[in-house]
């Protein structure tokens, strides 16, 4: 998969155009101002998104981690998984971590995890056997936006009919990647077509269509998400994820309606963009103006994230490749939405270990990072209203405390909660 493209499973508040939107302060745990934060500041070139932390003033609690435990081993061998690969070693150093280090800080972390019994004692092993680095974030100071993502279900056919004639396309064989970019574009030179010019037919009579959609919406968000769970005719399930994409960049569509004066701000979610195609069919044009679109290929397990890796429900994020590290352990500081008594959600205060196994195309700079969140209607419901700012930090073994005493990796669990 493409390490900088990936599952391309975009934070559902980045595909309805949430950023820079004003919501209500409960759903989203940011305080009202009068203009949004520029989350996707680029860094100058060639600096990267961590900071050492050099104050233990400064050094975050770790103690809640141990709350969230669950999956986060199997998360962990996870990131030992790619970092065994020899591609993995090229993009390391990052800042002072070799490719060993980062090997043996994930390993390190597999121990303490065993061996803290309680919270606090995991914030003492944390801080005594680790570096602690930080996310710059937008501003310098370490605001980072979080949001979610999840895996989409809905049903699908493999042959067209009827009512099933929307496709989603296997990776052409002229789609090529650069080397160096790692950005997709058609082979020999320029780029490929738009979502526009495919929707349109630009790859008809190729057979590339792996499967057909109910409705464009449907397959929109697919192609946004960067993977699916469709349901077949006799009931089974059929596993897709992404192969590629078509090299341009993201454009939101919601934030499109909102422009345009057809979608009201506060009906910017899943359910709401939903809600709205299925009323106002004639307006799927809009779909179009997000020039990008992914190309997919049958995929069992997972998903995948962009390392090539599954992804694991909470215990693992995306981040902006060319400036974060790869596969190592994060710490997350922010809010998540929880179902509550009486069946509404609100956001509550979230402090949890994650693997960093992903990026999208909207996940770019220091000030972002998207939380994966599972699969199905119910994780879409809470990936649409993660929006919270928050900081994010990275840990790595002293050197010299180095150990390889990890051993054989867990069978996964179910999807944990937040």
């Amino acid at each position: 998969m493409s390490r900088s493209h990936g599952l391309f499973l975009l934070g559902l508040a980045v595909v309805v155009g949430l950023i820079g939107c004003k919501q209500p302060e409960e759903e989203i745990g940011i305080a009202p101002q009068q203009e949004a934060p520029d989350y996707n500041r680029p860094l100058p070139p060639g600096e990267k998104a961590l900071v050492k932390l050099t104050d233990p003033s400064q050094f975050p609690d770790f103690s809640r981690g141990y709350e969230h435990r669950k999956n986060l081993e199997q998360a962990a061998f996870c990131s030992l998984e790619y970092l065994s690969k020899p591609s993995a070693r090229e993009f390391f150093p990052y800042l002072d971590i070799t490719h060993q280090r980062a090997v043996a800080s994930v390993e390190a972390f597999i121990d303490v995890l065993r061996a803290a019994r309680s919270g606090s004692e995991l914030d003492v092993m944390i801080k005594d056997q680790f570096d602690i680095y930080q996310s710059r974030g937008c501003d310098e100071q370490g605001t980072v936006l979080f949001t979610g993502y999840y895996r989409p279900i809905f049903d699908a056919r493999l042959q067209p009919d009827a009512e099933f004639r929307y496709p989603l396309y296997r990776r052409p064989p002229d789609l090529a990647r650069d080397p160096v970019t790692g950005v997709y574009g058609r082979q020999g030179s320029g780029p490929y077509y738009t979502r526009a010019e495919i929707d349109a037919g630009a790859l008809a009579g190729r057979g590339l269509e792996l499967c057909y959609l109910r409705k464009p919406f449907e397959a929109y968000i697919v192609t946004i998400q960067g993977s699916g769970k469709l349901r077949l005719a006799d009931g089974s399930y059929f596993s897709i994820g992404y192969h590629g994409d078509n090299g341009h960049d993201y454009t939101s569509v919601g934030q499109a309606l909102v422009d345009q004066g057809l979608l009201a701000p506060e009906n910017l979610s899943l359910e709401g963009l939903i809600r709205f195609f299925d009323e106002h069919p004639e307006h799927e044009r809009f779909l179009s103006k997000n020039d990008r679109y992914v190309f997919f290929t049958p995929r069992t397990g997972g998903p995948y994230g962009s390392l090539n890796v599954p992804v694991m429900p909470f215990r693992s994020i995306a981040t902006d490749k060319e400036v974060y590290p790869r596969a190592c352990v994060a710490f997350l500081h922010t809010k998540l939405p929880a179902p509550v008594a009486g069946g509404s959600i609100r956001d509550h205060r979230y402090r949890a270990f994650a693997l960093d196994h992903d990026t999208g195309g909207a996940i770019r700079a220091a000030g972002r990072s998207d939380i994966f969140l599972g699969t199905g209607p119910q994780m879409g419901e809470l990936a649409g209203r993660t929006f919270s700012e928050g900081q994010l930090y990275y840990i790595f073994v002293k050197p010299g405390g180095e150990r390889f005493t990890a051993a054989a990796s867990p069978a996964p669990g179910p999807e944990p909660q937040p």
